[in-house]
C-alpha cells in the first residue's frame, strides 16, 4: 500500500485557484486520471480543480525530465487511454503524479509558463467531452453488503436470505463490459421479459428500474494465468478507484436469474470518469469492519495482516435523485442514500485475491465492482428497491411526489468524498444518469412488412 509521501502535505496549495475551494473534489492532493476528447482525438489527462492537466500537451511541452519516470509515464499516457500507463510499474504512475504535483503548486518555478499556455495545457473541465479513461477488457461485480444481499433475500421470501457461501468467499457474477457508459447523458429503459402484477410472462420496456451505488476497482498490473494474486500483493494490483452505477431493470432480473443476474444488468453500466488513485487514498486507509464472532474464520487466500490493517477506506457516498418535476420547479436534487465503505463485508483486497484464486488471470483496464453498497441504517439503503421495501413503501420526495422505481426523466447522481482528520478531502466527481423512454421495439415481422 502508498506510503504518505508530499503529494498528500494537507499544507500544500496549488496556483489553479479553483483546486484550493473548500468543497472541490479535485484538490492537489487528488490528482485523478482520467480521459477526455478533445480537436477530435482522446486524451488522457489528470482533474485539478475546474481544469484537467492535458498529458499529451504536457508531454509535448517538455517540461518534465527527459528519461526520467514521470516523463515516461506522460509519454505512455499522451497515446490516449490509461491502459499504457496502467500496466506499468506503480513507480511511473506515482512519480508523474509526484511530478504534476510539483508543478501545480502555488510555487512553482514553472508556473508562469503553464499559465501562458493554460489553452493547451489546462483546459476547463466543462469544455471537455469525457470519456471512459481505460479500455475494458473484462467487468466482474461482486455482492459484498450483508445487508443488500440480506434484504434481497427476503424480499425474494427465501427461508435463509443469505446464501450459504457468502461469509466464506465474495460472490460475484460476470458482467458485460461493451455496455459500460461514462457518466452523463441517458440511460435507455431496456425491454426484456417479466412477471406482471396478474402473474403473468410479459414482454416490454422493464418498469421496474432501478439504480445502484456501488465503488469499483481498476486493475493495473495484472497477474499471469494460474497464478493466484496473494490477498497482501492485492492493493498493489489496484490503480484506483471509481464511482459505478449499476443500473438494474428488477423486474426483468428477479424473474431471469438463475446462472445469475444478465439482461436484467447488460443494458447500461455508469462510471465516474476520474480514477483516483489508491495512492490519493492512502491518507484515508483504514482497518475493515471486524467479523462478528460467529462468522466462519476466513480461508487463508482471504485473511491479509495487512489488508486487516489497512483494506478499508474513510469513504462517505450519496445518491440525489432528480425527477423532471423538481427540476422544472427549480428545486434542488434530493439526497436519498447516505452510507459509507465500511457496510461492505469484503475488502476489495480480498475481491482480488479470491478473483485469482484459481488461477484467473486479470488484465489491465478491468474493472471489479463492489455490489451495492448498503447499511443497517434506513438512510444507508443503496437502491431503490431497498428505500422502498421492494415497492411496499413508496419514497416520498419533498414536492410530494412519490417512486417505488425510477420514472422515465428522472436523474440519479452518485458521489463520494474520502475525508479523514489531518488531511485534505478529497472526492470522486459525480456518476451521473438520466432515465430516458423505452424505444420502440421492432419485431422481424414489423421490419419485413
Amino acid at each position: 500500500m502508498s506510503a504518505l509521501n508530499p503529494t498528500h502535505d494537507p499544507s500544500r496549495r496549488s496556483w489553479v485557484e479553483s483546486a484550493n475551494r473548500a468543497g472541490t473534489d479535485f484538490p492537489i492532493q487528488n490528482l485523478p486520471f482520467g480521459a477526455f476528447e478533445r480537436d477530435g482525438i482522446v486524451r488522457a489527462g489528470v482533474a485539478i480543480g475546474e481544469h484537467a492537466v492535458d498529458l499529451r500537451a504536457l508531454h509535448e511541452s517538455a517540461l518534465l525530465a527527459p528519461g526520467s519516470d514521470a516523463a515516461l509515464a506522460c509519454e505512455a499516457a499522451s497515446q490516449g487511454t490509461l491502459n499504457r500507463l496502467m500496466s506499468m510499474p506503480a513507480l511511473h504512475a506515482s512519480a508523474l503524479r509526484a511530478a504534476l504535483s510539483d508543478l501545480l503548486r502555488h510555487d512553482a518555478p514553472q508556473r508562469q509558463f503553464m499559465q501562458d499556455h493554460a489553452d493547451a495545457l489546462l483546459p476547463r473541465l466543462d469544455t471537455l467531452a469525457l470519456r471512459l479513461p481505460c479500455e475494458v477488457g473484462d467487468y466482474t461485480d461482486f455482492l459484498t453488503s450483508l445487508h443488500h444481499t440480506e434484504r434481497h433475500g427476503r424480499y425474494k421470501g427465501l427461508a435463509d436470505p443469505l446464501p450459504p457461501a457468502f461469509k466464506s468467499l465474495p460472490i460475484a457474477y460476470h458482467g458485460r463490459a461493451s455496455s459500460l457508459r461514462v457518466s452523463g447523458g441517458e440511460v435507455r429503459r431496456p425491454h426484456g421479459q417479466y412477471r406482471d402484477a396478474n402473474g403473468q410472462i410479459v414482454f416490454g420496456p422493464a418498469p421496474a428500474l432501478d439504480f445502484e451505488l456501488e465503488l469499483a476497482a481498476w486493475i493495473g498490473a495484472g497477474n499471469a494465468l494460474t497464478q493466484p494474486i496473494a490477498i497482501d500483493d492485492a492493493h498493489a494490483h489496484i490503480f484506483g478507484y471509481s464511482l459505478l452505477n449499476d443500473w438494474s431493470a428488477k423486474s426483468i432480473q428477479w424473474f431471469e436469474q438463475v446462472l445469475g443476474p444478465f439482461l436484467g444488468k447488460s443494458f447500461h453500466s455508469s462510471l465516474s470518469p476520474w480514477i483516483v488513485t489508491a495512492e490519493a487514498l492512502a491518507p484515508f486507509r483504514k482497518a475493515p469492519v471486524a467479523r462478528a464472532e460467529n462468522d466462519p474464520p476466513l480461508m487463508a487466500h482471504l485473511h491479509g495482516a495487512r489488508d486487516q490493517q489497512e483494506g478499508g477506506l474513510h469513504l462517505e457516498l450519496h445518491a440525489h435523485l432528480s425527477t423532471r418535476q423538481l427540476r422544472e420547479s427549480g428545486a434542488e436534487a434530493v439526497r436519498i442514500t447516505h452510507t459509507h465503505l465500511d457496510n461492505l463485508y469484503w475488502t476489495f483486497a480480498q475481491m482480488v485475491a479470491h478473483h485469482t484464486s484459481n488461477g484467473c488471470n486479470l488484465r489491465t483496464g478491468d474493472l471489479l465492482g463492489s455490489g451495492t453498497i448498503s447499511g443497517a441504517d434506513d438512510a444507508a439503503r443503496a437502491c431503490l428497491t431497498e428505500l422502498t421495501n421492494a415497492g411496499r413503501d413508496p419514497l416520498r420526495l419533498p414536492n410530494g411526489e412519490t417512486r417505488t422505481a425510477l420514472e422515465d426523466g428522472d436523474e440519479i447522481v452518485l458521489s463520494a468524498r474520502a475525508a479523514k482528520a489531518g488531511a485534505v478531502p478529497i472526492g470522486f466527481g459525480e456518476c451521473r444518469g438520466l432515465i430516458a423512454p423505452a424505444l420502440a421495439f421492432a419485431t422481424r415481422a414489423a421490419e419485413v412488412a
